[in-house]
């Protein structure tokens, strides 16, 4: 617990680690997205049909809530996910503490959440990964196609947000402990990434970009 809470990890974690898990994600996402639209550059029945158009309609459809069919058949899992996703993304990018972060290491600062909105999104976050987590287990047609490997990224999702609240209002373990566990947690989530279906933050703009210019050829809608 002593190493837990101590100065020495925090200045690892807060020095090469926070340079090796931004290299690797950045390097890793970058590589694999490169990868994808090369393959695609040598099929022939690829590139030549995107729809700049179909694109754009489909992505506007998917990411507005309710706006595709597939996400009004299940309003409850609809609203979940959303909620999930939101605060995934935009809590530590405008989380206060962050920013100030940011501002210490290279002088960069942009607007923030208030502590309270952060606060509630991070509750979000952590009650839909339960949720999430629920289903998989319950549903029987969302159990049928899941594997650990769905749980272990529930987990890695989970527990930056569950340790960030801990270590705010300073439960459980002492403050420092958990902000290191936070930091680190929170770095396994950038490098893990590119190598896992968290990637599919991007996948979902080429997937969607392709199967929405696929029906269109067909004068049809995909969503």
């Amino acid at each position: 617990m002593e190493f837990l809470a101590s100065a020495t990890l925090y200045n690892i974690l807060r020095g090469p680690l926070v340079w090796v898990a931004f290299l690797i994600f950045i390097g890793g996402s970058s590589y694999r997205a490169y990868k994808v639209i090369n393959q695609a550059k040598k099929e022939k029945v690829i590139l030549p049909f995107i729809s700049i158009k179909a694109t754009l309609l489909s992505l506007l459809h998917w990411l507005i809530p309710f706006g595709s069919r597939r996400w009004r058949l299940k309003p409850v899992v609809t609203i979940m996910t959303f909620l999930f996703h939101i605060g995934l993304v935009f809590t530590p990018i405008f989380l206060l503490s962050h920013n100030i972060l940011w501002y210490e290491s290279w002088g960069i600062t942009w607007w923030t959440l208030s502590e309270n909105t952060a606060d509630i999104m991070t509750i979000i976050v952590i009650f839909t990964c339960i949720f999430f987590f629920l289903r998989r287990t319950f549903a029987p047609e969302v159990r049928f196609v899941t594997f650990s490997s769905d749980y272990i990224l529930l987990t890695i999702s989970f527990l930056p947000f569950f340790t960030g609240f801990l270590a705010y209002h300073q439960w459980l373990i002492p403050h420092k402990a958990m902000l290191n566990l936070h930091i680190l947690f929170g770095e396994i989530m950038l490098i893990a990434i590119p190598f896992t279906r968290l990637f599919h933050m991007i996948y979902f703009f080429l997937t969607r970009s392709w199967m929405s210019s696929n029906f269109a050829l067909w004068h049809t809608k995909d969503w």
